[in-house]
């Protein structure tokens, strides 16, 4: 199926995954007894973002579940968003719905979740795939020590304030996707609607600002205790679009990695030249293809 015919069409079905964390909505696709593949949109994003995928990943064979997470639209929006809590969230969803192991793949703010499940979750992750996000400690790491990453993320200091990020979010809506793609194309105003509704007030963006907020204050209390996390023994995809504005493919060059994965356990990477941050948006097929492509070595399915 390919990325034309996909916004005609269905991208599944909508649910509400009732957890012993809260209930998130999403949409879920494919048949009951497929390998469950968890997407994890990013920011400000929502689970349709990934309608390019879910289709073709259901036609192959995957339960596909993409929920709305923490904080966003027809989501539970209390509790705590530092990024380990926000991964106990994943494996609450993963318990509804009777998924001991799942395909957990993310993208932005969903992927530094996604990498923290596989840290702290192991177990729980058959596979893992993290699109144009590195792993949250690295990203931390090199906040401090790179000059020219602290510039492309000024905006995770300003989301530390009070009050004025949530205003400037709602403000800068929809068109932040636009702006912030190489590939601005991939975007149109029927797209581009549901984000609008979803980011309307400054209380529908406090919950995906206090993302930043729980992430960022979470780090800083790890760097004071020296905490390091688990090695992450789990098979690794990397999928990056190489005109990110945000983050610099440095983050995840193996040298970046280091210790962030088991040993012998080394990532496979794809990059995509003719795209940028939003990549599964801005080059959907070809990140089907990667996916689909990678999946069959590591978790076949029977279409």
């Amino acid at each position: 199926m390919d990325a034309a015919a996909v916004d005609a069409g269905t991208v599944g079905s909508a649910e509400v995954l009732d957890t012993a964390r809260g209930r998130f909505a999403a949409l879920v696709a494919g048949p009951p007894d497929g390998p469950v593949v968890l997407l994890l949109h990013g920011f400000p994003e929502l689970n349709i973002s990934w309608r390019h995928q879910i289709p073709v990943l259901a036609e192959a064979g995957y339960r596909v579940v993409a929920p709305n997470q923490r904080g966003y639209a027809g989501s539970v929006r209390d509790g705590s968003y530092a990024t380990a809590d926000l991964a106990a969230d994943v494996v609450a969803m993963l318990d509804t719905l009777g998924a001991e192991r799942a395909v957990v793949v993310g993208h932005d703010w969903g992927g530094g979740a996604a990498w923290t499940v596989a840290h702290l979750f192991g177990e729980r992750v058959q596979a893992l795939v993290a699109m144009n996000c590195p792993p949250p400690e690295v990203l931390a790491r090199h906040l401090t020590r790179d000059p020219r990453q602290l510039a492309r993320s000024w905006y995770i200091v300003f989301f530390q304030l009070p009050y004025l990020p949530e205003r400037f979010v709602v403000a800068k809506m929809p068109g932040t996707l636009v702006g912030g793609s190489y590939n601005r194309a991939a975007w149109n105003r029927a797209t581009l609607a549901p984000y609008a509704e979803a980011f309307a007030t400054p209380a529908d963006a406090h919950g995906p600002v206090s993302w930043y907020r729980g992430a960022f204050r979470g780090a800083v209390r790890s760097a004071l205790r020296g905490r390091r996390l688990p090695p992450i023994e789990a098979p690794v995809l990397i999928v990056w679009g190489v005109q990110d504005r945000f983050l610099g493919q440095d983050l995840v060059t193996p040298e970046a990695l280091r210790g962030t994965l088991a040993f012998g356990n080394a990532a496979d990477v794809v990059l995509i030249e003719e795209a940028g941050h939003f990549v599964q948006n801005e080059a959907p097929d070809e990140v089907n293809r990667a996916l689909l492509d990678w999946l069959a070595q590591h978790v076949p399915s029977t279409p």
